[in-house]
């Protein structure tokens, strides 16, 4: 969700796809593919069951088959069972000649709105704040203020507008796409457009919620926001790959992302090549300042996982966050590109989006995508992490974040009928 695709035109294309080299982990063990050929991994693995064991040979064909499918550059999958690992794999290559690898560093994307709400509910549990509290308690200078909730904001019913659909910010960022943008900038210019819809009126997906809560967060714990979210998140979570910077660094080893998607922005011809490097674009448009965060793929599960449980959370705020309270809510609006009908298959909590019975977070910026969910009946945990080859975008340099799609795929191999076709 957290990103420009432009157009989100799917393209589903099947070509031959050269694998150089694949690391697998099965079950802690390692083994190699190379070329696209199978091998026996170094160790068995003796201690998956047999209904696992049909469980990785289906993840491995899944991901396999979206490779070529998907004209995917990389794909790193992670999955575990009742917090065990189950797989984790790594395809491709993160760029030309360096094999893509499952401790990679990539952008965590939308996880920061997860992280907020998390945030959020906490001080909720600690009767800092309510979620009924109005805007205007903590930033009464802002429009509207006296008339939305910290609930508004969280589950997206403000009805303020989405900076990120704003010509200022919709062309910027592929002008300048290593522009450093203010959190205070992004917010005036979300705040000074028309309202979407009268807040509590209907569901617009909506960037600036989550850059005011990140201000709103700072101003309760009388701290900056990196550093909240390192005592709140990060060290009780145990995420020891996941950080919070104010740059757009990567630290070593980095899943390196290629994109087309400013073709159009820079009027590039049909039919000329074009396919850049984005792993270094900056991201400071995307959440709060200090939210803005690298992971791996086994910290993304693990955040997951942690929300899912309610590992920080009470019991209401848990339910709060992860229960499917906006179903029958809101309605697609012509006017409004990011308002949505909230169903039963695919709707809102706060920071969350449960597609059916796991709870998920996806995320898309710059030609990577991410898709990470855990179903609490199964204690299941999946999570996918992609980038993209030249020819995943058309003509216009529009993609699709395919990892929806697999992980609907895997979800469905994990447990089966649990999860329904990516709406569009």
């Amino acid at each position: 969700m957290l990103g420009i695709v432009p157009g989100l035109r799917e393209q589903l294309m099947i070509t031959l796809v050269n694998i150089a080299l694949v690391t697998c982990v099965f079950l802690g063990t390692i083994g190699t593919v190379q070329g696209g050929a199978s091998v026996r991994p170094r160790e068995s693995s003796k201690g998956a069951s047999d209904d696992q064991q049909k469980q990785i040979a289906a993840i491995k064909s899944i991901t396999r088959v979206a490779m070529k499918a998907y004209n995917l550059k990389a794909l790193i999958v992670h999955v575990t069972a009742g917090g065990r690992q189950l797989y984790t794999e790594a395809l491709g290559d993160s760029m030309s000649g360096v094999p893509a690898t499952p401790t990679m560093h990539f952008r965590n994307g939308a996880m920061a709105f997860t992280y907020i709400a998390t945030m959020l509910l906490e001080l909720v549990d600690q009767k800092k704040v309510s979620l009924d509290d109005k805007l205007s308690k903590f930033l009464p200078d802002l429009p509207h203020a006296d008339r939305i909730t910290l609930k508004n904001l969280a589950n997206m019913t403000s009805g303020y507008a989405d900076y990120v659909y704003e010509p200022e910010v919709l062309h910027g960022i592929y002008l300048d796409p290593f522009r450093q943008w203010t959190p205070q900038e992004l917010i005036k210019i979300g705040v000074s457009k028309p309202m979407m819809f009268e807040p509590g009126t209907n569901w617009g997906y909506c960037h600036t919620n989550y850059v005011i809560l990140g201000q709103v967060i700072e101003q309760v714990t009388h701290m900056p926001l990196a550093q909240a979210m390192r005592q709140y998140i990060l060290d009780p979570m145990d995420l020891k790959q996941t950080q919070s910077f104010s740059t757009p660094q990567i630290p070593e080893p980095v899943l390196h992302t290629f994109t087309a998607e400013r073709r159009s922005e820079l009027r590039i011809p049909v039919g000329v090549p074009f396919y850049e490097e984005s792993t270094f674009w900056n991201p400071s448009w995307t959440t709060a300042e200090g939210a803005i965060q690298i992971t791996d793929i086994t910290d993304m599960s693990k955040s997951m996982e942690a929300v899912g449980t309610g590992k920080l959370l009470s019991r209401e705020s848990l339910a709060a966050q992860v229960n499917p309270n906006l179903v029958g809510f809101g309605k697609a609006d012509p006017h409004c590109a990011a308002c949505h009908h909230m169903s039963e298959a695919k709707n809102y909590g706060l920071g969350v989006v449960n597609l059916g019975p796991w709870i998920t977070q996806t995320k898309s910026f710059g030609g990577c995508g991410a898709t990470v969910g855990y179903l609490p009946s199964k204690k299941l945990t999946a999570a996918v992490a992609i980038t993209y080859g030249p020819k995943a975008f058309d003509d216009e340099g529009s993609y699709q974040n395919v990892s929806e799609k697999i992980f609907t795929s895997l979800g469905n191999a994990l447990a089966p009928g649990t999860l329904s076709k990516p709406e569009p």
